[in-house]
């Protein structure tokens, strides 16, 4: 079965929390004698749905159970969420917000209940969560822009896909891009909006674009490989097929763009490997484990050179690695670089 086609599955019942008997707030195991972990995400992405791989693996290796929520993009569903995971007594629970000003009523609750509650891909703007587990995704963004700039000899027109507005990735990555554009006055940014992560969004968004500059677009830098994956079927439909195109996050069409030249990179943002890092952070801290509560992961520049082994480890070798997923996530948690897997170029921090 196809990674794509599997995933898709997997989307499916993630969306559907699982219902479980609850247990008291603190106790740190279920009557099943596993400890019982919550988790509610902004929605079931490519990138969250091959998180959801990597957690579940690490909770099959550790004695965790997970209960999977998914928000579907909406602030109050996933308020009612973490509501409901309070009131069933989770030991603890994972978060993958949809806007960073959001949930202070249940972060508060989950605080004076005892129940560490750890934002993990997503930030919350909270001083009381328990822990912060992030990629640097002002880095990502201005790692992917550096990357368009060298491509377009430092000038050009280029419009800029963000993710949904107000939400942490798309406020650090925009930051990132920027940052690197002000060492650029010749390239011009002709348009730039969300198309909240998803590629048929971006389809419309980039198509509309093509009808208001034409010939004039240079080039995509896309805050997600989805979006940036959208912005090509765009351009190819209208005929253009010289436009360069860079992402972020490494999904398995996005790598597949990058070794067929049609992305001239991305960066591997492996949720498998960072939503299990959150996992074991949160399970650290049910326990009353030492453990670093805010790691950061450093997203490994992916281009033709290192493509390949990037490739193993989201599809072709995937059951391999994730098979070692968990043993992967310890050693890294000693080390603090939960981004580590050995890609060529990527150095242990």
């Amino acid at each position: 079965m196809r990674l794509t086609t599997k995933l898709a599955v997997i989307a499916s019942a993630g969306m559907l929390g699982l219902g479980l008997t609850a247990c008291g707030a603190g106790d740190t195991e279920s009557k099943s004698g596993k400890t019982r972990i919550g988790v509610t995400v902004y929605d079931m992405s490519s990138f969250i749905t091959a998180g959801k791989e990597g957690m579940d693996a690490y909770a099959k290796a550790n004695n965790i159970e997970l209960l999977w929520n998914s928000a579907n993009g909406d602030v109050s569903t996933q308020a009612n969420q973490v509501d409901s995971l309070i009131n069933q007594g989770v030991d603890a629970i994972i978060i993958v917000p949809i806007q960073a000003d959001s949930l202070g009523p249940q972060v508060q609750t989950a605080k004076s209940k005892g129940i560490p509650l750890v934002a993990v891909n997503a930030a919350l703007n909270n001083k009381d969560v328990a822990g912060n587990v992030q990629p640097d995704d002002v880095a990502a963004g201005a790692q992917e822009m550096q990357m368009m700039a060298d491509r377009l000899g430092g000038k050009g027109n280029i419009v800029i896909l963000q993710g949904p507005l107000g939400q942490s990735g798309e406020i650090d990555r925009t930051k990132g891009i920027e940052q690197v554009l002000a060492k650029y006055p010749d390239i011009k940014v002709l348009a730039k909006d969300t198309a909240n992560w998803k590629r048929d969004e971006a389809v419309n968004k980039v198509k509309n674009w093509i009808s208001g500059f034409g010939p004039q677009i240079d080039a995509v830098v896309s805050e997600n490989d989805d979006m940036g994956l959208g912005a090509l079927q765009a351009l190819k439909e209208s005929g253009r097929t010289d436009v360069p195109i860079v992402g972020i996050d490494g999904i398995e069409d996005g790598l597949n763009a990058v070794k067929s030249g049609e992305f001239i990179g991305t960066s591997l943002q492996n949720g498998t490997v960072e939503l299990s890092a959150g996992l074991a952070v949160t399970n650290a801290l049910v326990k009353k484990e030492k453990v670093n509560t805010e790691p950061v992961y450093i997203m490994p520049a992916i281009t033709k050179d290192n493509v390949d082994v990037a490739y193993q480890h989201v599809v072709s070798d995937r059951q391999k690695f994730l098979d070692g997923l968990s043993e992967l996530t310890a050693q890294n948690l000693k080390t603090g670089d939960i981004a580590y897997e050995g890609i060529p170029g990527q150095k242990q921090q």
